[in-house]
């Protein structure tokens, strides 16, 4: 399948990404490229003819080894960054989902580590609370603020970081 992925010059990316927030014994799961210092939730890029709930399920499949329950849409993301000398403009789609008891937890460490492509990948529990994740550098940052109270209803925002050093 295609990847919805368009490249375009000067230096501009489009993508449709779709990412998981998995929840245990109040902590979160999230993953990082090993060369990367800041760390994402876990989840790909969107393949042309799948839906994004099928998109999360076969990342996971991939990533971690298992099948998660896709639960509830959290936001809707147009979400634009700069990464590696690129403009970045994102559709990034978020659930909450449920990873099963087998995926290992510990709440302090990587739990588990995958070759993806071309990127080494490390996935980690950390505790699900605002200064945790600010702490660990995850963007998109408004997910920190929002990770002790979860939207009810799906929310469509759009967030903007090209000028944080984070991400340059």
């Amino acid at each position: 399948m295609t990847r919805v992925r368009i490249k375009t010059k000067p230096k501009r990316t489009f993508q449709m990404r779709v990412a998981g927030l998995g929840f245990r014994n109040g902590h979160v799961l999230v993953h990082r490229a090993t060369h990367e210092k800041f760390w994402t939730f876990p989840g790909g890029g969107a393949e042309i003819g799948e839906t994004s709930e099928e998109t999360l399920k076969r990342e996971m499949v991939e990533e971690l080894g298992v099948h998660v329950t896709v639960d509830r849409l959290l936001w809707i993301v147009e979400n634009f960054f700069r990464y590696e000398g690129r403009d970045w403009h994102e559709l990034g789609i978020y659930y909450r989902m449920s990873v099963p008891d087998s995926f290992p937890f510990a709440p302090d460490g990587i739990v588990h580590r995958i070759r993806d492509g071309d990127n080494d990948l490390e996935f980690k529990w950390v505790e699900a609370t605002a200064s945790a994740l600010k702490a660990l550098d995850i963007p998109p940052y408004f997910i920190a603020d929002e990770i002790e109270n979860l939207p009810e209803a799906p929310r469509h925002l759009i967030w903007d970081d090209r000028n944080l050093d984070a991400k340059s």
